[in-house]
């Protein structure tokens, strides 16, 4: 079995208002995605972020999103293909600066929120986002939603020239496409820390998820990601690492 790396949403506070607990969750964590200051962050927290990732050896990931601090990015915006392309090359070279400034270079892309959902159920605004990464870095890696069936996008991103990284996630629940519940619906999150742990498990594995419709379905997954913003939660990724050790998968 191949590594699976844990990646976590990091640099998402803004301004004096702190969101996450990113000193506790780094040190287990392998990928850190690093707001850009379109859903949250800014200059300071971002290059703060940069400096904790480089500390605990973290490849750092540009996260970027709409340009929506006041939703945090969870709310869908009519940009056009064009200006999705944009925004997102106007964001990982901001990040990338911050980057250059610490000593490493950016890791790899992963989009947030609303921008992340809607280029996984758009074709062409998935095209804008890899035609972004490609004009930036050809090497830099796009991170994506893994579902029950990745073969359309592995073809596109064959097509566009970037690499993939297929993402699943240990505390979502799922639908009966493999796409994740949308949190306005209820049992979108788990919360049971056994629950987490064993999703992340079954994921490593290889093993069949059950959809709330009750069907089942594996994913492929090059990484899992969990979430840091609460005690609990960091207990979860702890105890997720240590499991994913204990099966050999964890670097």
């Amino acid at each position: 079995m191949s590594a699976l790396l844990l990646n976590a949403d990091m640099g998402e506070s803004f301004g004096p208002w702190v969101m996450g607990l990113d000193e506790e969750v780094m040190p287990h964590v392998d990928l850190a995605n690093v707001a850009c200051g379109f859903h949250a962050s800014d200059p300071d927290t971002m290059r703060r972020t940069v400096r904790l990732a480089v500390r605990h050896g973290v490849s750092v990931g540009a996260h970027p999103a709409y340009m929506d601090l006041v939703g945090f990015g969870r709310r869908s915006l009519a940009c056009s293909v064009s200006e999705i392309e944009n925004l997102v090359l106007y964001q990982i070279g901001a990040l990338a600066g911050i980057c250059r400034g610490e000593g490493i270079r950016l890791g790899y892309v992963k989009p947030h929120g609303a921008l992340y959902n809607d280029m996984m159920r758009d074709p062409e605004k998935l095209a804008g986002v890899m035609r972004a990464v490609v004009s930036f870095d050809p090497d830099l890696p796009l991170m994506v939603m893994s579902t029950r069936d990745p073969a359309s996008v592995r073809e596109m991103a064959q097509r566009e020239g970037v690499t993939l990284w297929l993402e699943a996630f240990a505390d979502r629940a799922y639908d009966g496409e493999g796409r994740l519940v949308s949190r306005r619906e209820p049992k979108a999150v788990h919360h049971d820390p056994e629950v987490i742990v064993d999703q992340a498990r079954r994921i490593a594995l290889g093993q069949p998820l059950t959809a709330i419709d009750g069907s089942e379905f594996v994913l492929e997954a090059d990484t899992l990601c969990v979430h840091g913003d609460n005690p609990e939660s960091v207990a979860a990724v702890k105890a997720i690492r240590q499991s994913l050790q204990e099966i050999g998968v964890a670097p």
